[in-house]
């Protein structure tokens, strides 16, 4: 059997950040990442690719050139984790054993998590920037006119905000290529406001109002019925057990029972339903039951986890409340680092804390961006540089070419590298 001084599952942003940070601490550490993909993805860029002013192919490299230099690449699945024996099964390579355990393995779309998804996306009008966002584009390239509907589902999802980002843009692209006034946009969210954090969510308000949007919040999407381009929605404002008088004939709504809405599309954007791989959810190291069942339970400022000293996680799979997103990531990797370094040097831990940061690059049109960043409670958390030159909560040009140029060179070249 394999072991490892530290066992990695997951080589995305946050499982390469980590061993990064590692080896330019200490080179003699014997670290594995588990990782079955070979190409490497820059996920943040697909909302832009969606509205085809970037291109995918700039966001897929290989992944052998990102694995630090002396970690072993496992090109293999993580299949099962026991954290009492301290094991990692593969797929194919057997089983792994670890001192310590970084625990990174994103999370998995469910094309199931709402009827009719799987059979209707990437056909008819019906896409996804999470699944392929170059029939985003297509799409929005081919759309002449009608209900464009833009929703997201009651599950957590990986940047939050990406749903909202391509209706903006596809918005400025209808009203730049004269199609806008035939056109309803609309963005259906279970949400109950456009954005927690109220700076951003006072602009991100008068764009709505401004651009005549359709924002329908406590929308659930529960079915989608490709043979008609309906979707239908259960509406579940807390306390009212009925949507009397909701459905909104500007958009041909039908109310069809007491708490469903359907709704025609010509142009249908979601993210899907997403969760943890099966393999960390029947895992004891996930919750097992609550708001946050099949997530890894962690300390929200230390990123360890309560149960087993030895197994820290980060990123998209750990049960954090805060959104999922890269620069998220980005404040995570270097608590998750140090803290480890330091338990392995004294069997203490580090006294770096995470306070739940993560940023939303808001791109509100073509050359416009509100760049929301924020930390746990929903409190403002502005870079401190930039807020001496910009007022972020606004739509900015600058920011713009922050999100199109400044934050992939950054990331390529700098986070996976493990130097911010």
């Amino acid at each position: 059997m394999k072991k490892y001084k530290i066992l990695i599952i997951g080589g995305g942003t946050a499982g390469i950040m980590v061993a990064a940070r590692l080896r330019r601490a200490n080179k003699n550490l014997q670290i594995g990442i588990i990782e079955p993909s070979e190409k490497h993805y820059y996920q943040p860029a697909w909302t832009l690719v969606g509205a085809g002013t970037f291109d995918m192919k700039k966001t897929i490299r290989e992944e052998k050139n990102y694995i630090p230099k002396g970690v072993d690449w496992i090109r293999d699945k993580a299949t099962a984790i026991d954290p009492v024996a301290k094991t990692v099964n593969t797929a194919e390579s057997g089983e792994m054993e670890y001192e310590y355990l970084v625990v990174a393995p994103g999370l998995v779309m469910n094309l199931d998590g709402i009827a009719g998804l799987r059979e209707s996306l990437g056909k008819d009008g019906v896409c996804s920037n999470y699944v392929d966002p170059e029939y985003t584009w297509e799409v929005l390239r081919n759309f002449k006119g009608g209900n464009a509907v833009f929703t997201q589902p009651a599950t957590p999802i990986k940047c939050g905000g990406a749903p909202q980002k391509i209706m903006y843009l596809a918005e400025d692209y209808l009203r730049k290529n004269g199609l806008r006034s035939r056109s309803n946009v609309i963005f259906a969210t279970p949400g109950t406001v456009i954005f927690g954090v109220k700076d951003f969510a006072r602009t991100l308000n008068q764009i709505i109002q401004d651009r005549d949007i359709y924002f329908k919040p406590y929308y659930t999407p529960i079915k989608i019925d490709p043979k008609n381009k309906k979707i239908h929605f259960k509406y579940s404002q807390s306390g009212i057990n009925s949507c009397v008088g909701t459905a909104d004939n500007s958009i041909n709504e039908e109310l069809v029972r007491d708490t469903e809405i359907v709704m025609p599309y010509d142009m249908l954007h979601l993210a899907p339903p997403q969760e943890a791989p099966k393999f960390i959810q029947q895992s004891k190291i996930a919750f097992q039951e609550g708001p946050s069942k099949g997530w890894v339970k962690v300390d929200i400022n230390t990123l360890q986890h309560p149960d087993y000293p030895e197994v820290f996680a980060l990123g998209d799979v750990a049960a954090l409340p805060t959104a999922k997103t890269g620069a998220a990531i980005r404040k995570q990797a270097p608590v998750v680092a140090g803290n480890l370094l330091q338990l392995i040097k004294d069997k203490t831990l580090g006294k770096k804390i995470y306070e739940g940061y993560s940023s939303c690059p808001l791109v509100t049109g073509y050359g416009k961006m509100v760049l929301a960043e924020f930390k746990y409670d929903n409190v403002r958390d502005s870079d401190p540089l930039l807020s001496k030159l910009f007022d972020t909560s606004k739509e900015l040009y600058p920011m713009w070419l922050l999100k199109k140029f400044g934050l992939p060179y950054l990331y390529w070249n700098q986070m996976l590298r493990g130097r911010m």
